[in-house]
């Protein structure tokens, strides 16, 4: 799986037409520049990027775009992180109400350099976006905060309406392409969640195409549902830059089909498996279809 390995041909099926609006992008790009702020859209290199920005939405990056921790498969810059930005909180709130989005995602790069691994950031930014829009849904798609319990309830404690935290890839996967998490701790942190806060909506994803086997996707499947994740999202790894791991495998359309039946069958709330799906992908159109 070294990065260097020889490129897959792309498939007929990586091509995506979209209907854009140029001037909702350029909106959401001055708004992201005027008000110092990231998103994982940019930063994560996401294939969905004109798309969401066309539909003025996307996924606020909090603390930064430097992660201290150094992914395989992730294209977000690794290093020392930047301190924490005190007005973020609010300059997030007030693009949320610019854009006048009703449902936001939160994520942030990891931050094992902060004593609560940045779960503060996550919950004073959730307050000020209910203080201004106390109708809007927040998801916030989380880092494993230090596997530290009471970092978790603290942004537990807020009015949060969907815990997301990725799995990213099979437990066979981890040595090697997640230095620095653990598979288990992972699904820790999605059972803690529903003991802490039993209403709030937990949610997973993970990728395809990292050298799994099927027998490994289904156990994987199997252990979301052990702790209660609510939805599921699956979607095909895109190698974001020639430094990080070549894709093993493109699945097709249908494979992606399969797996998504597999998965409803199983009872989770919502399942969504495609080329292009990514963890907060059309976000809202899951919490609606899981019910909420």
């Amino acid at each position: 799986m070294e990065a260097d390995k020889k490129r897959l041909d792309k498939p007929e099926w990586l091509k995506k037409k979209v209907f854009l609006n140029n001037q909702n992008i350029a909106r959401v790009n001055n708004l992201i520049l005027d008000l110092n702020l990231h998103t994982v859209c940019q930063n994560a290199k996401c294939p969905n990027i004109f798309e969401c920005f066309s539909n003025k939405t996307a996924t606020f990056l909090l603390l930064g775009n430097i992660c201290s921790r150094n992914c395989a498969f992730c294209s977000v810059e690794s290093g020392k992180p930047m301190a924490a930005d005190e007005n973020e909180p609010h300059n997030i709130a007030s693009a949320v109400a610019a854009l006048e989005l009703k449902y936001i995602v939160l994520t942030s790069v990891t931050r094992d350099d902060l004593a609560d691994g940045g779960a503060g950031q996550f919950a004073k930014t959730l307050r000020q976006i209910k203080a201004l829009m106390p109708e809007a849904k927040v998801e916030c798609l989380i880092p494993d905060f230090k596997n530290e319990t009471k970092n978790l309830e603290i942004l537990l404690r807020e009015d949060l309406d969907v815990l997301n935290h990725n799995i990213e890839t099979v437990k066979e996967n981890y040595t090697g392409i997640r230095n620095g998490a653990d598979y288990q701790k992972s699904l820790k942190i999605l059972d803690s969640s529903k003991l802490i806060k039993p209403d709030v909506i937990t949610k997973s994803g993970f990728m395809l195409g990292l050298g799994e086997k099927i027998e490994e996707i289904y156990g994987l499947l199997k252990d979301l549902k052990s702790v209660n994740c609510d939805i599921v999202t699956i979607g095909q790894y895109l190698c974001p830059g020639k430094n990080n791991l070549a894709v093993q495998k493109y699945y097709s359309p249908e494979e992606f089909a399969e797996l998504e039946n597999y998965a409803k069958n199983m009872g989770f709330k919502y399942v969504v498996s495609g080329v292009f799906v990514r963890s907060s992908y059309l976000a809202a159109a899951a919490f609606k279809s899981s019910g909420n």
